[in-house]
C-alpha cells in the first residue's frame, strides 16, 4: 500500500510546488467562491440575494487593504530578495494594524451599509466588518509567500479559501436561509487561510536582514496605501455596478443583474492565477514588458472563449447562475462574460502599474470608477447598465494599454 500511494502523493505534492500548482489552487479557490455564490443564489431566490450579492460586492471593495499589502510585499521581496525578513515583519505588523482599525471602521458605519443597501437589519452589515479582518491579514502572508515564489504553502493558502468558503456556505445556508447566514458562513471561513498563512511562515525560519523592520515600515505602509488607492479604484469598477443597480433598479430585476454577475466574476476571476504567477517578472527589470504582453494574449485569449461559450450554451450557464428563476437575463449572459474579460485584462495591467510602482494607473482607473457610476446611473434597464459598463471597462483598458506602451518605450 505505502509503494502505490506514495508516488502519486509525490506526484501530487510536486504540482502544487509548480506555478501550475498556483493555477489549480487558483482555481479551486474560484470555483468554491463560484459555487458559494451558486448555492445562495439558488437557495435565497433573487430578492435576497440581490442583497447579499451587494454586501459580497462591497467586501470586495473593501479587500483592497488586503491586496495591497499582497502587492507591496511580493513585489518588495522580489525585487530585493535580500531583505525578506525585514519585509515579512513590517508588512505582518502593517497588516493586523490596518484589519483591525478597517474592521473596526466597517462595524461602525453598519447602519448606513444596511440602509444603502436595503438590508433586512444590521447583522449581515456587522458580518461584513468582522470579516475583513481576517481577510486584510490573509494579505499580507500572501504577498511573502508570493515574492518568494513559494508556490506550495501558497496554494495551501488559496485552497483553504475556497474550499470552506462553499461547504460552511451550504451547510449554514441549509439550516438558516439569509444573507446573514451566508456572511456568518463568510465570516468562518475566512479565518481558514490565515491559520494555514500562519502555519507555512512560522515552518521557514528567515535569515536575518541588515536593514531593520523599522527603517522599511512606513515606506511600506506608504506603498501599501498607493497600492490599495489603484485596487480600490479597480474594485470599484468591477463592483459598484450592482449598487447602482440596487438603487436604479426594482428589486426583482437588481436581483437578475446580481445573477448576469455571477458570470461576470467567473470569468473574471478563473484565469486570476496568470496575475499572481507573473506579478514578480512585472516587478522585475528585464522581465515585465515580456509578462505583460504574455498576460494580455493569455487572458484575452480566455475572455474571448468565455463570451463565445457563454452565447451558444447559455441555457447551461443559466443552470450554474441559479435556475429558472433568473430566465429573464439568460439572452443578456453573453454581455456579463464580456464584462469579466474586460475585467480580467484591467486587473492585469492595474497590477503591472504596480509592479512598477506607477503613479497614472490609480487616476486613470479612479476616474473609469467615477465615470462607471455616474454613467450607470442614468440607465434605466438591466441591459443599458451592463452596456454602459462595458464601454467605460473598455475605455479604460485602452488607456492603460497606452500607458504601458509610453512606459516601455521611456
Amino acid at each position: 500500500m505505502t509503494t502505490t500511494s506514495h508516488p502519486t502523493g509525490s506526484r501530487l505534492t510536486r504540482l502544487l510546488r509548480s506555478s501550475a500548482g498556483i493555477a489549480i489552487a487558483m482555481a479551486v479557490m474560484n470555483v468554491g467562491t463560484y459555487g458559494f455564490q451558486m448555492i445562495s443564489a439558488r437557495l435565497l431566490g433573487p430578492g435576497q440575494y440581490g442583497a447579499l450579492a451587494g454586501v459580497m460586492a462591497l467586501m470586495m471593495v473593501l479587500s483592497v487593504l488586503q491586496l495591497g499589502l499582497q502587492a507591496t510585499s511580493a513585489r518588495r521581496i522580489a525585487a530585493d530578495p535580500a531583505h525578506v525578513a525585514a519585509v515579512e515583519a513590517a508588512v505582518l505588523r502593517t497588516g493586523w494594524r490596518t484589519a483591525l482599525v478597517l474592521g473596526t471602521v466597517t462595524v461602525l458605519a453598519a447602519p448606513l451599509v444596511t440602509k444603502l443597501l436595503r438590508l433586512d437589519g444590521l447583522l449581515p452589515a456587522v458580518l461584513l466588518g468582522l470579516a475583513v479582518v481576517p481577510t486584510t491579514v490573509m494579505g499580507a502572508q500572501a504577498g511573502v509567500l508570493q515574492g518568494e515564489r513559494r508556490w506550495f504553502p501558497l496554494s495551501l493558502v488559496y485552497l483553504s479559501v475556497g474550499v470552506p468558503r462553499v461547504a460552511l456556505g451550504l451547510a449554514f445556508l441549509l439550516v438558516w436561509r439569509s444573507e446573514s447566514s451566508a456572511m456568518l458562513a463568510i465570516l468562518v471561513s475566512t479565518w481558514v487561510p490565515v491559520l494555514v498563512g500562519s502555519w507555512a511562515l512560522g515552518r521557514h525560519p528567515r535569515r536575518s536582514s541588515s536593514v531593520s523592520e523599522v527603517e522599511i515600515r512606513r515606506d511600506v505602509l506608504r506603498e501599501t496605501l498607493g497600492s490599495s488607492v489603484a485596487l480600490l479604484a479597480f474594485f470599484a469598477m468591477a463592483n459598484l455596478d450592482i449598487v447602482v443597480a440596487r438603487s436604479i433598479l426594482d428589486e426583482h430585476d437588481a436581483g437578475l443583474y446580481a445573477g448576469g454577475l455571477i458570470v461576470t466574476k467567473a470569468v473574471l476571476f478563473l484565469p486570476q492565477f496568470a496575475v499572481v504567477v507573473l506579478f514578480p517578472s512585472m516587478s522585475t527589470d528585464g522581465e515585465s514588458r515580456s509578462a505583460i504582453a504574455k498576460g494580455l494574449v493569455f487572458l484575452g485569449t480566455l475572455g474571448a472563449a468565455g463570451v463565445a461559450a457563454t452565447y451558444l450554451l447559455s441555457g447551461l450557464a443559466l443552470v450554474f447562475v441559479g435556475g429558472a428563476e433568473y430566465s429573464g437575463v439568460q439572452d443578456r449572459l453573453w454581455i456579463f462574460a464580456a464584462l469579466g474579460a474586460l475585467l480580467s485584462l484591467l486587473q492585469l495591467l492595474v497590477y503591472a502599474g504596480l509592479a512598477t510602482r506607477g503613479v497614472a494607473t490609480k487616476y486613470v482607473v479612479g476616474i473609469g470608477a467615477l465615470a462607471l457610476v455616474g454613467l450607470g446611473a442614468t440607465s434605466s434597464s438591466i441591459t443599458g447598465l451592463a452596456i454602459t459598463v462595458g464601454c467605460v471597462d473598455l475605455a479604460v483598458l485602452l488607456l492603460l494599454i497606452a500607458l504601458q506602451v509610453v512606459r516601455h518605450r521611456r
